[in-house]
């Protein structure tokens, strides 16, 4: 209850900040004065003077219903805040109506009878007892926080609605971005001419090693434009990717590429985002140097729900710019589908990146 609290209050502020608040309430104080001071002087239970009279009354009427109402506010959008998280409507609708009601009346009255003895102090009621003061006002009161508490349930709802469909817009637009620069950093023409370039070598020279480069390139591509639209994929296809990309790269390095992939079985099922090694690779392959003098060597292993990717650290001279594109979509397309993120560090003359693996159904894996 103690943590909740300053939560809540947090986003009661944020749904209504002040300046709205107040608008809302002074049109309501003032309504509900209008209302109260004609009936009272058509029925007989208070008349009015004249117009001094009336201003008088409504004017002080005014302020204290407008000091009542940011009283009954802040508890009202309290109650429901508070009861949004431990009876929410449609599964707890049974308990939460009596429940909501019972504090709507309970604030209104309590507030009632504060405002009535607070009015009493300054100006002492002479036309009628304060008992029957006070009930004709918790009567009123409850009434009004019945309307003021239906009010805020339905701009809430409009508050929460809205913002749910722009969180959502905005995450789609997102999602199309990542899935674009996904689908581009596969295509990329460079990669396109090396890999031709290659093939076109090995036609002349290994027909038969053209043959298996035709079918890991068909592969990779086939990998691409069944997952572009899937949030997670297994392990197990992540390494079979992987197997086929390393394997085109093997081909154009030769002897200087080397990797090495050790998984448990029991870890395959576990999902990441779909060409997430893909990235990783490439930023191996594309910013080291990979010859007979400096090879490359890749690790993939695990650590407990990580994947880690290890490769020597070698950098290019005239490498050029990396904008880091693919490593910060990689870690929004984490964002969307877990609470965790992947870590990229240097130790040891070692760039490390550490993928989360995300457990669809947690087991005693997830102490280990």
């Amino acid at each position: 209850m103690r943590k909740g609290c300053p939560m809540v209050f947090k986003q009661i502020h944020q749904l209504f900040p002040f300046n709205r608040l107040l608008k809302f309430l002074i049109v309501l104080a003032v309504g509900v004065q209008l209302v109260v001071i004609i009936y009272n002087h058509i029925s007989g239970y208070y008349i009015l003077d004249g117009y001094t009279h009336f201003l008088m009354r409504f004017l002080r009427g005014t302020l204290l219903s407008l000091l009542a109402g940011f009283l009954i506010s802040y508890p009202d959008l309290f109650v429901i805040q508070y009861l949004n998280k431990i009876a929410p409507w449609g599964p707890s609708i049974v308990n939460r109506v009596p429940l909501q009601l019972g504090l709507t009346v309970l604030i209104a009255a309590a507030i009632a009878i504060f405002i009535t003895l607070f009015a009493n102090w300054i100006s002492v009621y002479t036309d009628h007892d304060l008992a029957s003061i006070i009930v004709t006002n918790v009567l009123i009161y409850a009434v009004v926080n019945l309307v003021v508490m239906a009010i805020f349930e339905g701009w809430i709802l409009f508050v929460e609605r809205a913002q749910a469909k722009q969180i959502a817009d905005h995450l789609q637009t997102e999602l199309s971005q990542i899935k674009f620069e996904v689908l581009k950093s596969q295509i990329n023409p460079h990669f396109m001419f090396n890999s031709l370039n290659v093939l076109s070598g090995l036609i002349n020279k290994d027909v038969k090693k053209a043959q298996q480069f035709i079918d890991e390139f068909s592969h990779i591509y086939r990998y691409v434009l069944e997952t572009i639209e899937q949030p997670v994929a297994a392990v197990s296809r992540e390494l079979d990717f992987t197997r086929s990309y390393l394997f085109l790269q093997q081909i154009r390095y030769g002897k200087d590429l080397s990797y090495s992939i050790n998984i448990p079985a029991d870890y395959l099922d576990l999902l990441l985002p779909p060409l997430s090694l893909q990235v990783v690779l490439e930023n191996a392959t594309k910013h080291n140097i990979i010859n007979e003098k400096k090879p490359l060597r890749i690790e993939i292993f695990n650590e407990g729900l990580f994947l880690v990717v290890k490769n020597n650290i070698q950098p290019k001279v005239s490498k050029g710019i990396s904008t880091g594109l693919g490593l910060k979509n990689l870690v929004k397309r984490y964002s969307l589908i877990s609470d965790q993120e992947p870590v990229f560090l240097v130790e040891t003359n070692h760039y490390v990146a550490k993928l989360p693996l995300i457990n669809p159904e947690p087991d005693e894996r997830t102490n280990h």
